[in-house]
């Protein structure tokens, strides 16, 4: 699916692993990075943000992952989602979760974070996911304002490791169904 800017949203192929990781390692860096001491840091991206944790994501089919790439610069966003993992008390069992939505700072506000998160929801919805959840660090202000727009209201808090540092993260949970997508990609 191609955007007016030339973007094509789509979902992520199992040979991109590796450009896959690679993304994932410079949009945290590039958002949060700031946030940790360099052994933190470097603790999470070796375990969270490598080849081996994306390689088997792609090959997994409860999984869904979407990619925002650029015809000149490659990929320049994704978001991944699937059943939900958060520490929810009575987690439901079908539960679902937006588990990671970023994207260079560069392509931020060209609407690709909303076409992201709307195909994602449309997958959840159409995979049976309900209610759906997701995880956000306390201040990321401008992520808890998209999410709530989506309908998801905090209904919880948890620590989120990043090395030895814990990040207080919000839980939030859709409570009304979402506005409709534009479009489905599969």
């Amino acid at each position: 699916m191609s955007t007016p800017r030339g973007f094509t949203v789509r979902r992520a192929r199992p040979a991109e692993a590796p450009d896959l990781a690679s993304l994932a390692r410079d949009t945290f860096v590039e958002t949060f990075g700031y946030l940790y001491r360099p052994e933190d840091l470097g603790a999470f991206l070796e375990t969270s943000q490598s080849v081996a944790a994306y390689a088997p994501l792609l090959h997994d089919p409860r999984v869904g992952i979407w990619v925002a790439q650029d015809p000149h610069q490659g990929l320049v966003g994704f978001l991944t989602a699937g059943p939900c993992k958060l520490p929810v008390p009575q987690r439901e069992d079908r539960a679902g979760e937006i588990r990671q939505l970023y994207l260079r700072a560069a392509v931020q506000r060209e609407g690709l974070g909303t076409r992201l998160l709307a195909l994602a929801l449309d997958w959840l919805a159409a995979e049976g996911h309900a209610p759906l959840y997701v995880g956000v660090w306390s201040g990321n202000l401008g992520a808890q304002r998209l999410y709530a727009r989506y309908g998801f209201e905090k209904v919880g808090e948890h620590d989120f490791p990043v090395g030895n540092q814990l990040d207080r993260e919000f839980i939030l949970r859709q409570k009304k169904a979402a506005p409709p997508s534009p479009a489905v990609a599969t």
